[in-house]
This record gives structure tokens, sequence and C-alpha cells, in this order.
């Protein structure tokens, strides 16, 4: 059966959308050529949301044909041009941040007014910030002898391929967008299976903004057929992946044949410390907000935490009594809840399977540790916020990405068991430090193998600061200048000023 290309939907909170149900290709919603389509299940009821088409190998290449063509005239906009653009696209997602924030909540499962709202900020901050970015990309002159002189350039690489996560739809895809914009690139998304929706509301807007035709396409699809698609195909110049390790191996493999180049954000198991001397209310609430927010569903997330001996139970009273009072479960339209369920049925048995693990290993379970099968709960992929304590740094809880509101507790006594166990595992993207003592802090941060190292706070991402990871954490940074180089190359052109020799 053919689906519309729009379908008129009503969300739990009463707002009224179309929803867009085809792909996004030369600025025109069209249908799969097969005719495929995706469902979205609402992760607080297990209903479907809407369905969507989902793209193969020819729609593949429909888009990237669009955006080939696109890129002959786009490469040569001005920074002023593409930085205005850039802005209406920020203008329009403020001036709709509640409707976009429905959106994204409705379509992911996170809590519309404690969390999703706060994305649709972020998406904001990224487009102005690489707005403010789009006429400033030069090159140097370099000159080492009065006969010859050198300058360079950086030109835009061509089509981007960028593939998104289901945890941050929108926040993501706004990180990837619009540095490679703001450079001059064309782009094809592809959006995740899981949360293709809220996208295709936002693909509208280049259009209504002016974008020209075949610059931004975002599609549906399956990892294993669009994505494949895309990594393989000769015409696409990089691939920019976020979402879990394994999946980046692939991408990684199916990239290569065809040298492009590649920016993997991946998974994480960042630990967050805290010295006896720390300020242990702030210690609490940052250790809460960095493994609960968003369900847990965070590849950064401080799912490890390390507390010295002498105040670790007092910690974990502490932490333990914060959750419960201050991280309310509830359905993505409560407006005071903080807590949502998992994204889908696949993922919210994966982390009860962690938990099952973590009790069969021998961990304590201070808090949660089951499904959350309360009243209209018992309908959604709900799982009670979860701290362990007592782990051992060999337990598969403490070595192996959960993905879900999980914590694993563990102690220390001197500041090198803290970073032994802090380094003794494959990840290294975000950490933490809670300490009084900053020259402590600064030795400890400068011996953390992670990307990035926070200094008494947690997930404290910020647009004009490089993100990215290390070891199996992934390659390349996305965010701040850094995140804009990886969407240039620079050219050399020598100039001969002296005699033919």
């Amino acid at each position: 059966m053919s689906l519309p290309l729009t379908v008129d939907v009503t969300l739990p909170d009463g707002t009224k959308i179309e929803q867009p149900t085809g792909l996004f290709i030369n600025n025109e919603f069209v249908k799969s050529k097969n005719g495929n389509t995706i469902d979205s299940i609402n992760p607080s009821t297990g209903e479907v949301n809407a369905s969507v088409y989902a793209a193969e190998d020819e729609d593949v290449t429909i888009a990237v044909n669009a955006a080939k063509t696109a890129f002959k005239s786009w490469k040569k906009s001005t920074g002023v041009e593409r930085g205005i653009l850039l802005n209406k696209i920020a203008d329009k997602l403020e001036e709709q941040r509640d409707y976009f924030g429905s959106i994204e909540a409705w379509d992911s499962g996170k809590t519309k007014e404690q969390n999703a709202v706060y994305d649709i900020d972020e998406c904001v901050s990224c487009f102005r910030y690489y707005a403010g970015w789009a006429d400033k990309i030069t090159g140097k002159v370099i000159q080492n002898d009065p006969k010859k002189l050198a300058y360079t350039v950086h030109e835009p690489l061509g089509i981007i391929g960028q593939i998104v996560p289901w945890n941050y739809p929108l926040a993501m895809a706004a990180w990837k967008l619009a540095p490679a914009l703001a450079a001059g690139n064309v782009i094809v998304l592809k959006t995740s299976e899981i949360t293709p929706l809220s996208l295709l509301h936002v693909a509208k807007l280049f259009k209504e903004v002016g974008f020209p035709p075949g610059v931004v396409n975002i599609i549906s699809g399956y990892g294993k057929t669009a994505g494949t698609a895309l990594c393989v195909n000769p015409d696409v110049a990089k691939i920019a992946f976020t979402g879990s390790t394994a999946t980046g191996k692939l991408i990684s493999k199916a990239a290569s044949d065809t040298m492009k180049a590649v920016t993997l954000e991946c998974g994480g198991k960042s630990p967050l410390i805290i010295r006896a001397d720390a300020d242990l209310d702030q210690a609490v609430k940052w250790a809460a907000i960095g493994i609960m927010s968003n369900q847990g569903q965070i590849c950064t997330a401080t799912s490890r935490i390390y507390v010295q001996e002498t105040i670790y139970e007092k910690f974990l009273d502490l932490l333990s009594k914060h959750v419960k009072e201050d991280y309310k479960q509830g359905t993505m339209f409560e407006e005071d809840a903080v807590v949502g369920p998992q994204v889908s049925e696949q993922q919210r048995d994966k982390v009860l399977n962690y938990i099952d693990i973590g009790k069969k290993e021998g961990a304590r379970v201070v808090l949660g540790g089951e499904a959350n099968t309360e009243g209209d709960l018992s309908k959604g992929f709900f799982i009670k916020p979860t701290i362990f304590a007592d782990v051992k740094p060999n337990m598969r809880i403490v070595q192996e990405e959960i993905f879900g509101p999980v914590v694993s507790v563990g102690k220390f006594s001197t500041d090198e068991e803290a970073l032994e166990l802090a380094n003794n595992v494959s990840y290294g993207l975000g950490s933490a430090i809670f300490t009084k003592d900053l020259v402590v802090a600064h030795t400890m941060a400068s011996e953390i193998e992670a990307g990035m190292v926070w200094i008494n706070s947690s997930n404290d991402s910020d647009v004009h600061i490089p993100f990215g990871g290390v070891k199996l954490s992934g390659v390349g940074r996305e965010l701040g200048e850094y995140g804009l180089t990886m969407y240039t190359q620079p050219k050399a052109i020598h100039v001969n000023l002296g005699n033919v020799l």
C-alpha cells in the first residue's frame, strides 16, 4: 500500500502537524522507488506513531546525484550568503521551539519540557555559531624565499554523507549540517530508522529559507541498505557518523575502498571521579545529570562513578535520595517528568539484560534494577533509574556500554588508583573529576585517556568547544573551529616570482 507524502497527526499534547513521509531530495518530498517503509514506534505506548518511506540503493544514488549537481553552483556561493541562510534556519527553529520540541519528544520518547526543547536550543546555537564562521574560512600566505610564495585556500570537500543516531535526532543533525554547509559542502543525511520523523520537518525549513535544490537532502532508511549505499558511493567525499562503536567500525571499512574521509563519534563508558575534598552536593547533582538525563542514552554518559572510600557510602545515600526525589519517570508530555522511556523495545531489553548481568556478577543494587510497570508506564519501554554499587573493574556492566539509566559505582583510595580505574576500558570519550584542588584536577585531567574532561561538572557540551573521543570512541572532532576544519581540505598554490630554471 502506497503512503501519501504527508499525513495529518495530532500529538498527545494537542499539537497538530502534517507529518512528511517521503524522502527529501532536491527540495521535494518523493516516494522511495520500491515503496518500502519504516514504522516509527511511540516509546511510551509501543504503538506506531507514523510510517515513512525507506530509501534503498537507487534512492541514495538519486540523492547523491542531486547533491552532485547542486555542488557545482553551491561551492561558488559566498560565505556571507551561506551564513545568512544558516541564520535563517536558526530563526525558524527559535520561532517554533515549542512545535519542534513536541515533535522531537513524540519521535524519540524524551520528555518534552525537561529534555526535548533544550535540544532545539542546541540546534539554534549550533546553526548560529557556524553561520558566524561561514565568511571566516581563510587560508594563509607562506613565503620563505623572495623568489617564491605560496598560499593556501580551504575548499569544501564536496558531497558529505551524514548518518545520525536516534538518541539526539535533531541536535546531532545540527552538529553535522551546520559546519558542513558553512564550509560550502552539499549533504545527503540519513536519519536513524528508529527516529525518522522530526528531521523530515526540519528538511522543509531548508527549502523555506532559500537553500537551493540538492544542497540538503534528508532520507530515512536502514543502515544495512541506505547507510551502506551512502558509504560506498564513489561520489561521496566524506562520511560523518554518530552511533555505536560496532556500527562505526563497519562504516569505516565500507568507506575505505573509496578512500573517503571519515569522522566517527562512537560509544563511551565515561568515568566520573569524586575525591574526598569535593563539594559533595554538586558532585551528586552532576553525577545524576551525567547518567539519568535523556534516559541514560548519551554517548558521553558518566556511567562509571569512582568515589574516594572515606565518602563512598555517604555519596551513595545522597545520590539515591536525589534521583528518587528529582528524577521523576513519566511519558514525554508530562510536564514534570525527567526520565522517559528507552527509545525502543530492543533498547529496553538490552538494558534489562545488562541489569540482570550486573546482579549475577555480584554488584549491589542500591536503586531501581527493573522495568517500570506502574500504571500507564507498563505500556512503554520504561526502566527505573538504577544504581549499582561495589562494582569490580572486570564486570561487564563496568566495561561495556549499556546506554540506559544505569550507573556503576566503585571506590578508590588514591588518585593513582582512580586514574587506573578510569583508564581501564576500551573507550575514551568523556570523563569528569570532582575536587576542590585544582592542581590535582589539572594533573589528573592530563592523565585521563579521553577526548574531553570536565572538572566539577559532567556532560557540559558547548558548541564553541571540540567534541570527540579517543580509543574505540572514534576519530575526528565535532563542534568548535575544529569541527569546521573537518569539512574543508587545504589546497596549496605555488607562485614562482623568480627566473625559470
